[in-house]
């Protein structure tokens, strides 16, 4: 038996920022050495940070990418690192350098690229060509993965542990959605037993746009027991000991009948263990399994802290209206970025309720957060007159509303041009769907918390955030939903229940289900006509938005490209 210290290295880089992640990358790599580890493993495309999309196209970026690499490369010694990079060898490659004693003893290139989704893996890199040696690392023949060599079954870990692998190291830039930890773990835990070997995963942590990368890195055994798990959305460093055994009669005597490969040729990169078998053990870290709404709570604070700070914005303003959408947007930017760094703007109508008014200033109070109020009053009736001559004949109708939504938009607009803050925009994705949403009013903004949170998600998660301080007026979570834009307006006068409406809007936008078929699964025709004719006509509106955090597995943007232009009904 081999007892090998690994050290899981969750990181959260700043895509293109390649001098930053090299020092962040050697410091851990110091303290995993420091720490006894033979092992530290790191992040996909950990230099360059995932995923950096068309900056990939610049040779020159390609290029400091492998200077980068070079550095970490020769700051690391007795503790070998796998550390994600971008390789260049007549095609690029998503690829795992593996390095130790001052330099790169090996490069692995990822085989399945995804396509898929929000991944266009295929636009920039070329496949690897399948496994081609194994690293002999304190004692121990390693293998290495990249994310989604993973899943395929007879893929690359199947293959190396057929060739010989003990261990397999699977690097990830894998993003959160909501249920996705418990995807991963029902998928490793079987590769690993499939193979008979142990496996590391080690995901990236952090914002980047849309996107957030939960980290929750995982150990599993070779009979498929998870042995070590690192927390969600949290980036550090884990350290976990593996009594390595051999492994080679399980595989032979496999009822299955799987047949051993030939032996893959191993590369020598570090000699024996640093640790004997019988010498202390690192106790191995076991994070606590979140709820849905921690999970999802989660996500939108990470995605915002780094969104904002990440573009080098100091502050952010919102418009606080006193309902449940700008509440729960307030309490992640407070937890995102503290109080001192959020601004709340009140801005009543002739519409405005004296309840809505006073929950708003009441959840700044509860908040700790600046809090003023500009009556958008004296504008609105100025465009109104304005426009007066050009409506003659014409009853009032959704103009008017938006007028109201736009004059609030350019208010904030101008804080945020004055104050050098970002507007934080306060729709949810069962509004956007429908298009319940005013360009260039209630749109206008850098940075869409909640656009892919359900209404109903929403109120969970205001509800789960009280329990933890509750931060939100109780009247909030208990008022009917209302723009307040004429007088008594509720959105159930234009629309079902949210409870209604968000299982159609779940099945048709996420799951791609055709009217026909909506109505074969038991919903209402007529309200499923309706519903659909509004997603449809929307993603105009949809386009113009700001990015937000992605928490399912469609979200609108990369994840649904759906033409704007379309004859399909």
């Amino acid at each position: 038996m081999t007892r090998l210290r690994v050290a899981l290295c969750q990181i959260n880089p700043l895509v293109g920022d390649l001098d930053a992640n090299a020092t962040k990358i050697i410091r851990l790599l110091n303290d995993a050495e420091e720490a006894g580890c033979d092992l530290a493993v790191f992040t996909e495309l950990a230099i360059t940070g995932y995923p950096p999309e068309d900056l990939v196209l610049k040779p020159g970026f390609v290029a400091d990418n492998q200077a980068a690499l070079a550095k970490v490369a020769a700051a690391s010694g007795r503790c070998a690192a796998v550390v994600g990079c971008i390789d260049e060898d007549v095609d690029l490659y998503n690829a795992a350098a593996v390095c130790a004693f001052g330099e790169v003893r090996g490069v692995y290139h990822k085989q399945d690229l995804p396509n898929y989704s929000v991944f266009d893996e295929k636009r920039y890199f070329a496949p690897g060509r399948g496994a081609t040696q194994l690293w002999s690392i304190g004692g121990v023949r390693v293998g290495v993965s990249i994310c989604e060599d993973a899943w395929s079954p007879s893929g690359p870990i199947a293959e190396q542990g057929a060739a010989g692998a003990e261990l397999v190291v699977n690097i990830n830039g894998s993003p959160y959605y909501a249920d996705r930890m418990h995807e991963r773990r029902q998928m490793l835990a079987t590769r690993a037993a499939d193979a008979s070997l142990h496996l590391v995963y080690v995901n990236q942590v952090g914002g980047q746009d849309e996107l957030v990368f939960d980290g929750g890195s995982m150990v599993f055994a070779p009979d498929g027991r998870m042995v070590a798990s690192m927390p969600q959305f949290e980036e550090g460093m884990g350290v976990v000991d593996l009594d390595v055994r051999p492994v080679y009669r399980k595989r032979l005597l496999d009822p299955r009948g799987h047949r051993a490969s030939a032996p893959l040729p191993c590369v020598e990169v570090t000699g024996e263990p640093r640790h004997a078998s019988d010498s202390g053990r690192a106790e191995p870290p076991m994070a606590r399994t979140k709820t849905p709404e921690q999970e999802v709570y989660g996500a939108l604070v990470v995605g915002t802290r780094d969104y904002v700070d990440k573009n080098g914005f100091s502050d952010v303003v919102i418009g606080l209206s006193g309902g449940i959408d700008s509440s729960i947007v307030a309490a992640v930017a407070v937890d995102a970025l503290g109080p001192a760094r959020v601004h709340g703007v009140a801005m009543p109508s002739r519409y405005s309720s004296d309840h809505s008014l006073n929950d708003a200033e009441e959840l700044a109070r509860r908040l700790g957060i600046d809090f003023r109020t500009v009556p958008i009053e004296p504008a609105h009736s100025a465009l109104l007159g304005m426009l007066a001559a050009s409506f003659v004949g014409r009853s009032e109708d959704l103009t008017e509303e938006n007028l109201q939504s736009r004059i609030r938009g350019v208010v904030l607009m101008a804080l945020s041009n004055k104050m050098g803050w970002m507007v934080l925009t306060t729709g949810n994705k069962s509004e956007a769907a429908v298009g319940y949403s005013t360009l260039y009013g209630d749109t206008a903004g850098g940075f869409a918390v909640i656009k892919d949170v359900t209404k109903t998600m929403v109120y969970r998660l205001s509800r789960w955030r009280n329990e933890q301080s509750e931060v939100i007026p109780p009247g909030v979570l208990t008022k009917p939903p209302s723009a307040e834009l004429r007088p008594d307006q509720r959105d159930d006068q234009s629309l079902p229940p949210y409870e209604v409406l968000d299982p159609i809007l779940e099945a048709y936008v996420e799951s791609d289900m055709t009217a026909d078929e909506l109505v074969a699964a038991g919903f209402d025709e007529e309200l499923v006509r309706r519903l659909v004719r509004l997603v449809d006509v929307a993603e105009y509106k949809r386009r113009q938005t700001p990015p937000g955090v992605r928490v399912t597995p469609k979200a609108f943007g990369k994840d649904r490209r759906v033409p704007i232009t379309n004859g399909y009904k």
